[in-house]
């Protein structure tokens, strides 16, 4: 969901699972014949309706990889899933039986939840390819000792902040800003770094509640809050039905705000919604990675094999579904670069020493592996787009298309 992390209580049980488990890919041979890769998501509990397209998402890009006659395709991918439940507790379990029951070559997590593994995909599991969305706030993806863990859609330090948000709004005219988070490890620092960065751009800090609920809709009191604070730029790490609560009430308040800026909602489902258009009208939605609404060459390639494959009407891709395609994206870039054949340490390896991995044309720099926690916010150079939704389709915002700043240096973001 973005850089929202759903993130349930880490409990002292899973503590000492963790501990306890063993295991890792030794005695895999995934050299020859298809090459066997885990998809670790939410297909079940809380949060498996915002990660149903995570596994057609993975399967369009490997049939389009197939029907384009990519330089690997002749070996085949053979896709096995792997059920978080929704919980930290069923990651790290789906993710012992991918690699010690399955054996695959890589596991590509699409989870909210992967935090609850992060400790055993970077020891146990230490020899096997983790390549997937790194916003689950874990900080195994920063790890130094864990060279196995490659964040293909984000790999935000949560820890640092990005002039990215602050020059954005200050383009806009934003003076003040308020910020709405979820009560989660990520989602509270994200929101906390977007009040540094407007502070650092000069703007005031106006309301900020990071310790919001997950999933909650009783937003009138935090309606009263902003309208209070005279805040006219809203940065809110939520899921949708929050952030459009939220947009809902100020309307309803009269308050005029400048920019209304949520972390995940793009997509096609939002679309299928007429009530939901009703409400978001206006709303920014940020994304780590090219709208297709941008219509490039490489959004134009992605839209038409989602269509072709994943069976996508309007082929804008679901969040699941985008970081299920540039996840596998990693994975095939990561073969080519090694060799077909390669082995897991040799793929590691030279996806360690590259650095340039677009996803295809969707990311507007190339990912750095080698330095660990190199961006804040958004993707690869601090970049986000941010996409407005205005009638019955999203436009890319002309001052977020995309917007890009760098790291504030001597910024350590802490919630109190």
């Amino acid at each position: 969901m973005g850089r929202v992390g759903t993130i349930a209580t880490w409990t002292s049980a899973a503590v000492l699972v963790l501990a306890a488990c063993g295991g890792g890919s030794a005695g895999a041979d995934n050299t020859s014949g298809p090459v066997k890769v885990g998809v670790l998501t939410s297909l079940s509990g809380a949060a498996g309706a915002h990660y149903a397209g995570t596994e057609s998402g993975v399967k369009a890009r490997f049939a389009a990889y197939k029907a384009a006659g990519g330089k690997c395709a002749s070996r085949g991918f053979d896709v096995v899933m792997g059920d978080d439940q929704s919980t930290p507790q069923g990651a790290l379990t789906a993710a012992q039986r991918l690699v010690r029951q399955e054996q695959v070559y890589a596991v590509l997590p699409v989870s909210t939840y992967f935090f609850g593994a992060g400790q055993y995909a970077g020891t146990q599991a230490g020899g096997t390819p983790f390549l997937g969305g790194a916003f689950d706030g874990g900080e195994q993806w920063f790890n130094p000792k864990y060279d196995n863990l490659f964040p293909a859609m984000s790999g935000t330090d949560y820890d640092k902040a990005a002039t990215t948000l602050g020059t954005y709004w200050k383009k806009l005219g934003g003076t003040k800003v308020a910020v709405v988070a979820y009560n989660t490890p990520s989602a509270a620092k994200a929101g906390e770094g977007a009040a540094v960065s407007a502070e650092h751009a000069g703007l005031e800090r106006g309301y900020v509640n990071e310790r919001v609920p997950f999933g909650t809709s009783d937003v009138g009191p935090i309606v009263l809050g902003i309208k209070k604070s005279g805040a006219d730029v809203l940065y809110a790490p939520v899921i949708p039905e929050t952030g459009f609560a939220l947009a809902t009430g100020l309307r309803r308040a009269g308050v005029e705000m400048k920019s209304i800026l949520l972390a995940t909602g793009y997509g096609a489902d939002l679309l299928k919604s007429p009530p939901t258009l009703k409400v978001a009208q206006g709303v920014g939605f940020m994304t780590s990675y090219s709208p297709v609404e941008k219509n490039t060459e490489a959004t134009r390639t992605w839209s038409t094999a989602l269509k072709k494959y994943a069976k996508s009407t309007s082929g804008i891709p679901s969040f699941s579904q985008a970081v299920g395609w540039i996840s596998a994206d990693l994975l095939l870039h990561g073969l080519e670069k090694a060799g077909c054949t390669a082995s897991q340490d040799k793929l590691m390896a030279a996806l360690r020493a590259d650095k340039t991995w677009t996803a295809g044309g969707l990311f507007p720099q190339p990912a750095d592996f080698e330095n660990k926690g190199s961006y804040s916010v958004g993707g690869p150079g601090d970049c986000t787009f941010v996409s407005l939704l205005k009638g019955e389709k999203f436009v890319p915002d002309p001052q977020g298309a995309p917007a890009c700043g760098e790291q504030i240096p001597g910024v350590k973001v802490s919630v109190k």
